[in-house]
């Protein structure tokens, strides 16, 4: 067992964990914030994406104590009292079906605008699709969820 120490959604939380807790773990079972989904547990689906300390991770890779110290923001933590403009685009555009993989999509997506806005590299379409080969929806063509990256993109 190891005490962990990180901030989450903006709360300061430490406890102890067992030492192979993964992080997908942690934060469904720890903390019961749900809307992190475990969809593979071999880091092929994106279901699992969060931030950590601002990028974009599959937390079923990483262990809970790796991420000691670190800032995380999960899907409940990006909306400020509104939807944040992800979500809303998701939504405007109807880039869900079952709803399984949003999540991870809206994370995958939000930090892919955050690297491409510090970079000044234009987000297009091939872009977005190839950046959202490590996430999958098992419902869609992809179409609507990468118009809804590139309407989010003119809105972050």
């Amino acid at each position: 067992m190891s005490k962990i120490s990180l901030t989450v959604n903006g709360r300061s939380i430490s406890k102890e964990v067992s030492d192979n807790t993964l992080l997908v773990e942690f934060i469904r079972e720890n903390l019961r914030l749900t809307g992190t989904h475990v969809g593979c547990d071999t880091s092929q689906c994106g279901a699992c994406t969060v931030h950590v300390d601002g990028k974009s991770i599959k937390s079923c890779t990483m262990l809970a104590v790796e991420a000691d110290g670190s800032q995380i923001t999960t899907i409940e933590g990006i909306a400020n009292g509104e939807l944040h403009p992800m979500q809303q685009a998701f939504n405007d555009n109807h880039g869900l079906q079952c709803g399984f993989c949003t999540p991870g999509m809206i994370m995958a997506g939000i930090d892919m605008v955050n690297r491409y806005k510090a970079s000044n590299k234009p987000l297009d379409e091939a872009a977005i699709r190839g950046e959202l080969e490590g996430n999958i929806c098992r419902c869609t063509g992809y179409h609507n969820i990468v118009r809804s990256i590139a309407d989010a993109s003119t809105k972050m």
